[in-house]
């Protein structure tokens, strides 16, 4: 407390200048403070030194650096952001930029016009964080740094003394929900013209997710990821948890450790055909995708029709993979329709099957011994592909395999270590022994990655796919059906597929303790959460220009553009100028401005002990001020004695001049105690 106490004092015995400095600087760190992950190192340990190094300056009250200092700081950070992102263009190096040239204006933060330099350049890099995200906690801690630097802006313009910051941030306060009204029309008016406001991101940003290829053990790190992948909402009945396969990248071609796509640069001696045959009722639903910076749209298996999803252009692969015209590197929303019940692929044998069946030489003999030993079997010898496969499903299920998130570091034989040496894995580490297994048997087969599972908000009734659903499962080809799903990590961990259950991965201290002591609470709150954000994503970040349009239509156009929503904001802005004006000409006209200055004075006046009626003149005024205050009060007393004459004089000066005149003074008497 003597701490806290002491800190208070020091605050309030230091100059105005070097409180404000202090403030503003505060400010500028908290909206520098998201953009610490997407920065270089140099970028942001250079932005908190001199940040602290100002602040020093104005504690100590001690002359900041002179400009040779400055531009040799300027030089050295511009060479570093070359450096860095080998460009002073794009969005990366100009955040950089921005970030570098906000904090060395700090170091010259002499004068007003200064000041109103760092204000505007806060304001941009308050902005620069939507590059990045565009959260419901982004925004929530960006108008938290909007009210800061509102308030450091009006207590610039405010009178000499030093007023209270609270005096500036309740005017800030104001100021933003005035401004809300016009924040909202704009919103829901301003034409978009590109996805979620209209920010383009830039390609191929890193994010969390499945790859274009599968190094056995990879998919183990992403399974430790409970963010969001995506959001499902259904329309009826969801289908059973086991059915919830969603799929992504079909993986085929196998170089002893990474399984990749089948490589295109390779001629194809026949392509094969999706051919899908889709049966029983469709199940519609929409999906809400977080940025994967990859154009794959995420499916239940099996979706016959393109995802509605404008302004992409989408197209499925052979595969069954649904692939769009650009990366998504925004938060999306599209509508699909898809069947559990399908059947695709060629019927009958085809050339091309036989790239479903090669592995590399070299690799996994012991599993190629186990496929000829099982191939050499009179129970099997004349056996179809379908009884191959229950052969290899029933090896999982009774040979003391296991279902783990910490199977070790894999060797140059993945598939003979998981079936002779280790005997646990992931999902990968599974499905990829089980897809060798089958072709070394010559059955065509390969792996399929997405997601699987997921669960229900019981708030907001959608269901959520994390990272950690993320999976792996094989398709075999049999005669007579096509390609067939087969999950053989069902065989070793039943519970992954057909219930609720998944490797939990380690949770955070909080959570744990929140969680240990209240789970019901914990999951509850957490679920809340999760609805709050989707209800952000789907009202505010996805609105798009599709809504905007159907605004438009409920407001009764037949067909509307997006000039129609120029001419609606227009026609806006004009009828509230025009209000606005006729309000102001309204008010001058029924409200005499001297009158109203007088009212005010007459409040100070209270404040200062000395009561008043609305009958009180201005000279009247001065003598109580002059008889309970005495000297002290002849600077009030003069100022009462020039309102009268400004009202009564006889050749009085012009009153818009005079009454501003007055205004000033008045903010800056001195009122005696």
């Amino acid at each position: 407390m003597l701490s806290i106490s002491s800190a208070r004092s020091t605050l309030r015995s230091l100059p105005r200048d070097s409180r404000d400095t202090l403030f503003l600087l505060l400010v500028i760190a908290w909206v520098l403070l998201p953009q610490v992950s997407h920065l270089p190192l140099w970028c942001s340990a250079g932005a908190a030194a001199v940040l602290l190094w100002r602040g020093r300056l104005a504690l100590r009250a001690q002359p900041l650096p002179g400009k040779t200092w400055l531009v040799l700081l300027l030089a050295l950070t511009v060479a570093a952001t070359y450096a860095t992102h080998r460009t002073l263009l794009g969005r990366d190096a100009g955040v950089t930029l921005l970030v570098v040239l906000l904090t060395l204006k700090t170091l010259e933060l002499r004068a007003r016009r200064d000041a109103f330099v760092i204000f505007f350049l806060g304001f941009f890099c308050m902005l620069s964080n939507f590059f990045y995200s565009q959260s419901l906690l982004t925004a929530f801690s960006m108008v938290l740094g909007l009210l800061g630097l509102l308030t450091a802006l009006v207590n610039a313009h405010m009178p000499v003394g030093k007023p209270p910051l609270l005096d500036a941030a309740r005017t800030a306060g104001w100021m933003t929900l005035l401004g809300a009204p016009i924040m909202l029309v704009l919103f829901l008016l301003f034409p978009r013209l590109a996805p979620l406001w209209g920010v383009p991101s830039d390609a191929m940003t890193g994010r969390s997710g499945l790859s274009a290829s599968m190094e056995v053990g990879t998919l183990a790190s992403l399974a430790l990821d409970e963010s969001i992948a995506m959001r499902i909402r259904f329309e009826g009945k969801t289908p059973p948890q086991r059915d919830l396969y969603f799929r992504g990248p079909v993986l085929s071609s196998f170089d002893g450790r990474n399984w990749q796509p089948l490589r295109a640069s390779l001629p194809r001696r026949y392509a094969l055909p999706a051919n899908l045959q889709v049966e029983g009722e469709a199940i519609h639903y929409e999906v809400t995708l977080e940025p994967t910076s990859q154009p794959w749209l995420f499916v239940l298996d099996a979706a016959a029709q393109s995802p509605e999803l404008p302004g992409y252009r989408n197209s499925m692969e052979a595969d069954l993979q649904w692939l769009t015209s650009r990366p998504i590197t925004d938060v999306v929303r599209y509508k699909a329709s898809s069947h559990t019940v399908f059947r695709h692929g060629p019927a009958q044998p085809v050339l091309g099957l036989q790239e479903f069946v090669e592995l590399p030489p070299g690799f996994n003999p012991r599993t190629l011994a186990l496929a000829s030993e099982i191939k050499r079997d009179p129970r099997y010898a004349q056996a179809g592909a379908g009884a191959l496969v229950q052969v290899a499903l029933q090896r999982l299920r009774s040979g003391g395999y296991s279902y783990t998130l910490e199977p070790g570091v894999y060797g140059q034989h993945t598939a003979d270590e998981f079936w002779f040496d280790r005997k646990e894995g992931f999902c990968e580490h599974i499905a990829s022994a089980f897809v060798v297994l089958m072709r070394a048997m010559d059955v065509p087969a390969r792996i399929v990655t997405g997601y699987q599972g997921g669960e229900r908000n019981s708030v907001d009734g959608f269901w959520i796919i994390r990272h950690s659903d993320a999976h792996a499962w094989a398709e075999v080809w049999l005669a007579g059906e096509g390609w067939v799903r087969v999950d053989p990590t069902s065989a070793v961990a039943p519970g992954r597929t057909g219930a609720f259950q998944r490797l939990a991965s380690p949770r955070g201290v909080v959570a744990q303790a929140l969680g240990n002591f209240s789970p019901t609470l914990s999951a509850q709150l957490r679920a809340t959460w999760e609805a709050v954000n989707n209800g952000w994503n789907q009202w505010v970040l996805n609105y798009t220009q599709g809504k905007q349009l159907k605004l438009l239509e409920n407001m009764g156009f037949e067909s509307p553009s997006w000039e129609d929503l120029s001419y609606v904001l227009i026609g806006i802005i004009v009828l509230a100028s025009l209000t606005g004006g006729v309000w102001a000409m309204w008010d001058r006209s029924q409200h005499d401005p001297w009158l109203r200055l007088l009212s005010r004075a007459r409040k100070r006046l209270a404040g200062a002990g000395i009561p008043s009626d609305a009958s009180s003149t201005p000279r009247q005024l001065a003598r109580q001020v002059l008889a309970r205050h005495g000297s002290q009060g002849q600077e009030l007393h003069d100022w009462l004695m020039q309102l009268e004459l400004q009202r009564y004089a006889a050749t009085p000066a012009p009153q818009h001049v005079q009454l501003r005149q007055l205004k000033l003074q008045l903010k800056r008497l001195v009122w005696p105690a």
